[in-house]
């Protein structure tokens, strides 16, 4: 049976481009008398078509109707839903854009607009309709299914494009004079266990790997926080997997990490470090502890880092994400994280037809969260804010080493060194001078700041009659210096 419907399916193809409607189902019809019994639904198969109407020419046969001359006559044949309906369409219109072309209180406004959903509440408005139709009327007005697309960026900042330039300057004086440059970020947290695992792998048919229904934290075994540094210039990729939490000194350990198995071996020479980083998470330009963990850092190697954050909003295009993390997620889909041990290699077995290596290594400190930095602690860090947005770029530098101030003049007072600002040859005045200037600036300080408490104390006054409390004086941030000091930078 199946050669005599492969060979009708051969002859139809070829006769029925000629035939009208009726002489097609009369040569169907023949063609499944001939065949006798389940002749009918091989001829359907065969031409597509329905059984009944194979079944309907295998009638007109045996009826022996003459011929009439045309398929059907003028205006014969069932109406379109629509033009039996006018107002399908517009009912149909108003479900599916609410908001434009009906009513926004919709029963469907919220709901999955499938064309079941539609079809039903279609009939339920009287406008008897099948969810086949729905569909066919839907893509006659030009309507297709489309998921969601990620085009809306929110609102953008002023200075985006300005940081992105100025990074990427930064970028190109780090490498030319042969400094690292490092793109962090933190991948997203992964459940270890028998979990599902987007995407997938061969194996044989039928024998799919076996994971749980529902992702529970409670059916883990435990946890991974992978912390990635990815090397620009040299196109390798350094994975920290901590077990722990996600705060800033686990990603400055990530990075501790990175320069002494691999920074301190591909940059000998090096003297700066450029990091760049997302503007949140562990490691966002608000966050105190990771300033303060990369000063400790700095004073350990010896190295001016330097940190540039991407604006906000722009997390997408850091480098690490899709030079590194995209090919480790590729590298491991379809494929249960069961372990520690099974993330470390699939991580290290991540490559590219670009040359990237990878290295992952397993960190099982603890990491606690809630320390707090205090105004002191970053009044006193050695941190230097560049003239363009400060707040996004800056630079903590190592500690230097004081200089050799023991020489004295022969009434045995120390002579200030020749490399300070307070040496005569820059601020042009003795010592005693600028002691004198320094003390009259600070009594004129403090006259303004009691004149400020002054006037707050008064407004407090006038405030029980009109009820308008005022704020209180405002200390602002603590001084990076003291006052002699600022007197000299200024």
């Amino acid at each position: 049976m199946v050669e005599v419907q492969e060979q009708l399916v051969v002859k139809f193809q070829a006769i029925f481009p000629h035939l009208d409607e009726r002489q097609r189902r009369l040569v169907m019809g023949a063609e499944a008398r001939v065949l006798g019994h389940g002749g009918i639904r091989a001829v359907a198969r065969a031409a597509g078509v329905r059984e009944a109407t194979v079944a309907l020419g295998v009638d007109e046969l045996d009826a022996g109707a003459a011929p009439l001359g045309r398929t059907r006559r003028p205006g014969g044949g069932r109406k379109r839903a629509v033009d039996l309906d006018p107002g399908l369409l517009p009912a149909l219109l108003a479900l599916v854009e609410p908001d434009e072309r009906g009513d926004p209180m919709s029963p469907l406004r919220w709901t999955t607009k499938s064309t079941r959903n539609l079809a039903g509440e279609l009939t339920a408005q009287g406008h008897r309709v099948s969810a086949d139709t729905v569909a066919d009327l839907l893509r006659a007005d030009g309507f297709s299914l489309q998921g969601n697309t990620k085009t809306l960026e929110g609102k953008q900042h002023p200075d985006r494009d300005g940081q992105f330039r100025y990074l990427n300057e930064q970028a190109r004086v780090h490498r030319d004079g042969g400094q690292p440059v490092i793109s962090v970020d933190t991948k997203k947290k992964e459940l270890l266990g028998d979990f599902k695992n987007t995407g997938r792998e061969w194996r044989p048919t039928g024998d799919p790997v076996r994971v749980n229904t529902h992702d529970f934290p409670g059916d883990s075994v435990g946890k991974a926080v992978p912390y990635g540094i990815y090397d620009i210039t040299a196109n390798t990729g350094w994975v920290n997997v901590g077990t722990d939490h996600d705060t800033a000194a686990f990603a400055v350990e990530s990075i501790r990490r990175w320069w002494h198995d691999a920074g301190t071996r591909d940059y000998p020479a090096a003297t700066r470090l450029l990091i760049t980083a997302d503007a949140g998470g562990s490691n966002g330009y608000r966050s105190r502890a990771f300033k303060t963990e990369l000063a400790a850092l700095a004073a350990e190697t010896g190295l001016a880092i330097t940190v540039c954050h991407l604006p906000p909003g722009t997390s997408k295009w850091n480098k690490i994400e899709h030079r590194l993390f995209c090919h480790i997620t590729m590298n491991w889909r379809g494929r249960p994280l069961t372990s520690h041990e099974v993330i470390l290699q699939s991580i290290a077995a991540t490559t590219t037809e670009a040359g990237l290596s990878v290295h992952a290594q397993l960190d099982t400190g603890e990491y606690p969260t809630g320390i707090q930095i205090s105004d002191a602690q970053i009044a006193a860090l050695p941190i230097a804010r560049h003239t363009f947005h400060g707040d996004w770029n800056y630079t903590l530098h190592p500690p230097t080493i004081p200089t050799d101030a023991t020489a004295t003049t022969g009434g045995g007072a120390q002579e200030p060194a020749p490399d300070t600002l307070a040496h005569h040859a820059f601020t042009g005045m003795t010592t005693e001078e600028l002691t004198t200037l320094t003390t009259a600036l600070n009594a004129l300080r403090d006259t303004h700041r009691e004149a400020i408490h002054t006037a707050y104390r008064q407004a407090l006054k006038t405030a029980d009659h009109n009820g308008i409390r005022p704020h209180a004086p405002r200390s602002g941030r603590p001084p990076a210096f003291a006052f002699p000091d600022r007197v000299l930078a200024h």
